[in-house]
């Protein structure tokens, strides 16, 4: 397992990070939330381990962004904080467990040995995507349309799949830039509307009903709607 540990406080971090390695799982270490929320956008982790209490941008913060991103990696919570409600606050905004400080290490240890399991139970099946005769399989990276195989980019096949996750809802520019390509620069927005039309001509040229729509003055959205 590779894990993301976000922890400020130097000695927790390297106890935890010690630890962690010699029970077998592969650990990166965070100190602040900038640095934790580049190496969440960057890279794919199994899990992630979250401080609460972070300067900048705290482990809230940072459970909230994971959830916006639709990265479903589990997220357990370590806090000093353990009143009920800090506790179904994490929760609500998306993480998965929550640990007070102080603890022992074979908890944490059982912790993430049950998230894991119980999202490799959750996640065992393909996953599948489909609307009118377009299916995607996301597991096994396929396209087809119409019973005929679609070869998309890396980059086409994430806006494919993000359109498609939020399909019969309109998307904006915006929403995209952030998603498939990690900015939310305005100024990119063009690149958006050729990756568009880079779709368009793969997954509706050749087929009577045209499943990618754009909204004027809104964005796009995929729907098998006339």
């Amino acid at each position: 397992m590779k894990i993301l540990v976000v922890e400020d406080d130097s000695r927790i971090s390297s106890f935890l990070q010690k630890g962690l390695e010699e029970a077998g799982y592969n650990v990166r270490l965070a100190h602040d939330g900038y640095e934790a929320r580049d190496l969440i956008q960057s890279e794919s982790w199994d899990l992630f381990i979250l401080d609460v209490m972070l300067p900048d941008i705290d482990g809230l913060q940072l459970a909230q962004i994971i959830r916006y991103k639709k990265i479903d990696t589990p997220v357990l919570m370590l806090s000093a904080l353990g009143e009920a409600e800090d506790k179904i606050k994490a929760l609500d905004i998306g993480a998965d467990d929550y640990l007070v400080k102080p603890f022992h290490f074979p908890e944490l240890l059982s912790r993430i040995k049950a998230l894991r399991r119980r999202y490799e139970l959750h996640y065992s099946k393909e996953q599948v995507i489909q609307i009118a005769d377009l299916t995607v399989n996301i597991d096994k990276n396929t396209i087809e349309r119409g019973g005929q195989e679609v070869f998309l980019s890396a980059k086409e096949f994430r806006l494919l799949v993000f359109l498609l996750e939020n399909k019969n809802r309109i998307v904006t520019r915006t929403q995209i830039l952030d998603t498939v390509w990690n900015t939310n620069m305005d100024t990119y927005t063009n690149v958006v509307d050729v990756y568009i039309s880079y779709l368009r001509n793969k997954i509706d040229s050749q087929f009577a009903q045209k499943l990618i729509k754009t909204v004027k003055g809104r964005g796009y959205m995929i729907t098998a709607d006339a």
